[in-house]
């Protein structure tokens, strides 16, 4: 079982978004789990949703009414509006103690490793997020990124949709349509940027009439995406 809740990386662009959140689940449905928000000490509320057999954890083995270090992958539903997918909990202290084979395999799911209080806190400690993706949209004067992930082709062959983040950071222009690696951290409703490393650029994918895109648009600025108005073209500072 392995000693944190996050994978390392196994490639140089290698995709992903996960994070942790401590807070509290507040199912919407006191008999549904599925829906509900997760409230955190700083007193905000973050729209989530609980996926996979982590749903089974729950009902079993952990008190809602605790606070808990959410394993979560993050998405942007609404500008400054975070909504947080939950997939396990990293509470070793907890998760180590059940002997049933049903709560031993989720141990495993959730990254369980040792019945020491002290694993419960992270190195990187609470509200923690690790993204890794292709930068497509930069604004240093305001802080403003867009980042676009791209996920595994599922077990049946299809792949899913990239999806974008909306984040907090200042990173130049001269990265864009560049694959970065971030260290961010919560701050509210938001994830801002901590620490971030330029891996290399983007390969671009042709379009369906044949011709690659053109790296800055029509006009030769970065894509404007949805909630945002248009990049500069010059670094604001």
């Amino acid at each position: 079982m392995r000693q944190h809740p996050i994978s390392p990386v196994t490639e140089p662009m290698q995709y992903r978004a996960i994070g942790v959140v401590r807070g509290c689940y507040v199912p919407a449905d006191p008999e549904q789990l599925t829906r509900g928000l997760i409230r955190t000490a700083d007193g905000t509320e973050i729209e989530a949703v609980v996926l996979g057999r982590l749903l089974t954890l729950m009902r079993r083995h952990l008190d809602l009414a605790t606070p808990h270090l959410w394993v979560v992958y993050p998405r942007s539903r609404e500008e400054n509006q975070l909504h947080l997918q939950m997939v396990g909990v990293w509470e070793p202290s907890t998760l180590a103690s059940a002997t049933d084979s049903e709560a031993t395999e989720q141990e495993a799911t959730s990254g369980a490793a040792t019945d020491a209080i002290d694993a419960d806190q992270l190195p990187e400690g609470d509200d923690y997020f690790s993204i890794r993706g292709e930068l497509i949209f930069t604004r240093p004067e305001t802080g403003d990124l867009v980042i676009k992930v791209r996920q595994q082709p599922r077990p049946d062959g299809n792949r899913p949709v990239p999806f974008k983040l909306q984040l907090r950071g200042e990173i130049p222009l001269e990265h864009l349509r560049h694959f970065v690696a971030l260290d961010l951290r919560r701050q509210g409703q938001q994830i801002a940027v901590e620490r971030f490393e330029v891996i290399g650029p983007v390969a671009e994918r042709g379009n369906r009439g044949g011709k690659a895109r053109r790296p800055g648009g029509d006009k030769g600025g970065p894509a404007k995406p949805k909630g945002h108005g248009r990049a500069v073209t010059r670094q604001g500072r």
